[in-house]
């Protein structure tokens, strides 16, 4: 992606306008997904905080506006996206470090950015998690990277994070609901305290995300806790989605 003009750019808020991001037109956009992540992750000041493959830096940033002044490390294979990841933090006066490679490079490569083996506090991230036998492939280049996982999507960026994280350091993901064998068994090396939260469009709907949450290290159980439900009856958002919009924290 060549870095994106104003033309091509829009301003949206989050956070009821508290956090205001640059994203491209089109390709990948920033949604509920990065609030919903962001909401999830426990960190507080001075924790050492990365989130990997960060696109415009929502989830990242929405943490660090909730957190305070956390160490923050966003990483982002493309390098438009990291441009305006680095333009974001700065126009929103958000102290963060912007980092363009990819998540699957190699041990050495991290340590040279770095990202040393348990050097982080926590970890967030959303991966590609589409299956291109399931899912149409989409035809903009971006939203294909963005979107679509490859075999060994999820377990690379789970193993990355497990050699970044400090022993007891906590990863938080979010993934479809329908591939949440695939988090557990990609957990199931190093993690443990599971948290799963099933996240449903409606009430009447099956669940279409999960957001999980584990420790590195231990040996605690995996624990399903009360679904979080997007929409009421007449289609609007619950109180509790109206108040994780608005910067609240989402507790697991």
């Amino acid at each position: 992606m060549t870095d994106p003009s104003s033309a091509d750019t829009t301003t949206d808020a989050f956070l009821a306008g508290r956090l205001l991001l640059k994203q491209p037109k089109r390709g990948h956009r920033a949604g509920h997904d990065a609030i919903l992540l962001a909401a999830a992750t426990q960190a507080k000041a001075g924790d050492r905080v990365v989130e990997f493959g960060a696109g415009v830096g929502a989830a990242g940033l929405a943490l660090a506006r909730r957190a305070g002044a956390i160490d923050l490390t966003l990483i982002e294979i493309d390098d438009g996206l990291a441009g305006l990841a680095r333009d974001n933090a700065k126009d929103n006066g958000i102290a963060a470090s912007v980092l363009t490679f990819d998540v699957e490079s190699a041990a050495s490569f991290w340590v040279k950015a770095g990202l040393g083996p348990d050097s982080a506090d926590a970890v967030l991230m959303n991966p590609p998690f589409n299956d291109p036998a399931r899912h149409r492939v989409p035809n903009d280049p971006d939203k294909r990277r963005a979107h679509m996982a490859s075999e060994t999507t999820l377990e690379v960026w789970v193993h990355a994070a497990r050699r970044v994280l400090k022993p007891g350091g906590v990863l938080t993901l979010i993934w479809r609901a329908d591939g949440l064998s695939d988090v557990v068994a990609a957990l199931g090396r190093g993690f443990s305290a599971l948290a799963v939260l099933p996240i449903h469009p409606d009430l009447s709907s099956a669940a279409i995300r999960v957001v999980v949450r584990a420790s590195k290290g231990g040996k605690a159980p995996l624990e399903i806790r009360p679904a979080l439900v997007l929409n009421d009856a007449a289609g609007q958002p619950t109180a509790q989605v109206r108040a994780i919009l608005e910067g609240g924290a989402l507790s697991l």
